[in-house]
């Protein structure tokens, strides 16, 4: 699948205007404008939300989203979540295209309240009610545990929000399931009757937004605010789970879409750093200035991060297309989706805080952009399903092969080696354990290795995207040398390779790209993406000219003092 992305948001007013000079406040306020400007750019269709068309893929891989991750989670929720679960119901909802409509155009904001305080990642148990009554459903938070956690409903910012409310169905005084209900939660001015928002502080070093807790004092809504395509059907499913992740069913894709915009965020950290690294310079022994990128230990996290960001950009593309094809298990497409949030963030996650940290004290600083987004990442990780939780479902239902996914032959690659060994190694454990799954070592030993084990999968499927698409020769030798790095104990003691041909053959990667690497940091094409002043000397003092600058009539006054013989 191929993304085409718009170049022309880049140069609008709303996305080149500094951050960092503005207040809390006017960064969320911003991060909504963006928002809107993004939706009305790209003009999406109910049909291209639920279909997860190529213009949808268009829009969730546009490398500005990487640049506000604070407008990219207004985005995931209104569009991905809250748009997403309701356009599969309007062919026999009608009734729904005024609100989908008013979404679409960013009229009013949707946000998706589902988990709560005192549950997080146990969805399913949700406390909050909506009791069915003559007038219609009573949604209720039933105590400070069950309030919703921590989507942005404050009123604060002068926009109409509306929210997909999970809350417990309970009719006749019985509990028949977790199911979602739309809620107006506030006009452009104040929250709706009963409908209460608590902001939380910000999260620190990361782009704002009004995060909130919000509760529910006995809210009346209408009966069609039940989101489901059979209004008159309030039975209790046959099977609850199964039907709680079929109202669920956009966090899988919302699991795709989240990582997405990490990847051009690491190909703007190693161009931002790239570029800082060939104009910067020491003085040498010599009257001649040498770059820092003369050294070792800079062109390696460099081509670290240029190699990954541009392997992960051609499997992500071909994985996208595959996480919509409707001949595949679901489950696999769930599969495939965390596979990938789990292989690019951990990719990303190690590439940034290493080549920040090569920047000096200029890759601490927000305006250079990249210990923002270390701390966004953070974030990413978590939202739309926490990596580690999703890697511990996903390892045990392969381990008791429960589905299959598609998966290059072991044969094809080192990298593919590895990946298979550690599921067989971890097979064997598990049929070696007297109660199975059950068994109280499988937690103690299989469990752990669940997200090593799903990202050497993924270390396989992306070098095999990559080795299809043609990547050059030296930015996969890179990207191998990477992976080994994540578990040289096994690559010496299983793959033949010792500590010292470890470090020998990653060497050579990088002595054959060097000389290639003002070209990689072209072809990553994210230039019209990067303000981080540091890039060059001209952007520098251009950014340098418009900080504040304190000055002062005052003069010191200095004591006298005589020496004493």
């Amino acid at each position: 699948m191929a993304f085409t992305m718009s170049n022309t948001l880049s140069r609008h007013p709303l996305f080149t205007i500094r951050t960092d000079f503005l207040s809390v406040n006017e960064r969320v306020s911003l991060s909504y404008q963006r928002a809107k400007l993004v939706i009305r750019t790209y003009t999406l269709s109910a049909s291209d939300v639920e279909h997860c068309s190529t213009k949808y893929w268009s829009m969730m891989t546009d490398p500005i989203l990487s640049l506000d991750t604070a407008m990219l989670t207004i985005l995931l929720a209104h569009v991905g979540l809250t748009i997403g679960t309701l356009a599969r119901h309007l062919c026999k909802r009608p009734d729904l295209e005024p609100l989908v409509n008013r979404l679409l155009r960013f009229d009013t904001v949707g946000i998706y309240l589902l988990t709560e305080r005192g549950h997080g990642l146990d969805a399913f148990n949700v406390e909050t009610t909506a009791t069915n009554t003559s007038q219609g459903f009573i949604i209720n938070t039933p105590r400070e545990e069950a309030c919703k956690f921590m989507p942005a409903s404050t009123p604060s910012f002068g926009i109409a929000k509306v929210a997909l409310v999970m809350a417990r169905l309970v009719v006749d005084g019985e509990d028949r399931g977790p199911r979602f209900f739309i809620v107006p939660i506030c006009n452009e001015r104040e929250m709706f009757k009963g409908v209460e928002s608590i902001r939380l502080s910000p999260r620190p070093g990361t782009a704002p937004l009004d995060f909130s807790i919000t509760r529910f004092d006995h809210v009346l809504v209408p009966h069609a605010a039940m989101v489901t395509s059979n209004l008159h059907d309030y039975s209790l499913p046959k099977y609850p789970l199964q039907a709680w992740w079929d109202e669920v069913w956009r966090i899988p894709v919302g699991t795709m879409a989240i990582i997405a915009s990490t990847i051009p965020a690491l190909k703007a950290v190693a161009f931002i750093a790239g570029k800082y690294s060939m104009h910067r310079s020491l003085t040498g022994k010599g009257p001649e200035h040498v770059p820092i990128i003369s050294f070792r230990t800079q062109q390696w996290p460099i081509l670290h991060a240029v190699a990954v960001s541009m392997v992960m950009e051609k499997w992500y593309s071909i994985t996208a297309s595959q996480t919509t094809d409707n001949s595949l298990d679901p489950r696999v497409h769930h599969g495939l989706a965390v596979v990938v949030k789990t292989t690019v963030a951990r990719h990303v996650q190690r590439c940034v805080s290493e080549v920040a940290e090569r920047c000096g004290a200029q890759g601490t600083f927000e305006h250079n952009f990249m210990a923002r987004f270390e701390n966004d990442l953070k974030g990413i990780i978590i939202a739309e399903g926490d990596v580690r939780t999703l890697c511990i479902r996903l390892f045990s239902e392969l381990l008791l092969e429960r589905y299959r996914m598609p998966f290059p032959e072991a044969s094809e690659s080192l990298l593919a080696r590895h990946a298979v060994s550690l599921f067989e190694e971890n097979k064997a454990l598990l049929q070696e354990l007297p109660g199975g799954h059950r068994d109280r070592a499988f937690n103690a030993l299989v469990l752990p290795q669940a997200e090593h084990a799903i990202e050497a999968m993924g270390h396989a499927m992306a070098y095999s995207a990559a080795l299809y698409m043609g990547l050059p020769k030296p930015i996969l030798d890179i990207y191998a040398c990477a992976v080994i790095r994540c578990d040289p104990a096994w690559y010496s003691e299983e793959g033949g390779l010792t500590r010292r041909e470890q470090r020998v053959r990653e060497d050579a990667a990088v002595t054959r790209a060097m000389p290639r690497l003002a070209g990689y940091l072209d072809d990553l094409n994210i230039e019209a993406y990067v303000s981080a002043p540091i890039v060059s000397d001209a952007a520098w003092k251009k950014y340098y000219s418009g900080m504040s600058v304190f000055k002062g009539n005052a003069v010191p006054g200095f004591e006298q003092v005589e020496a004493k013989l």
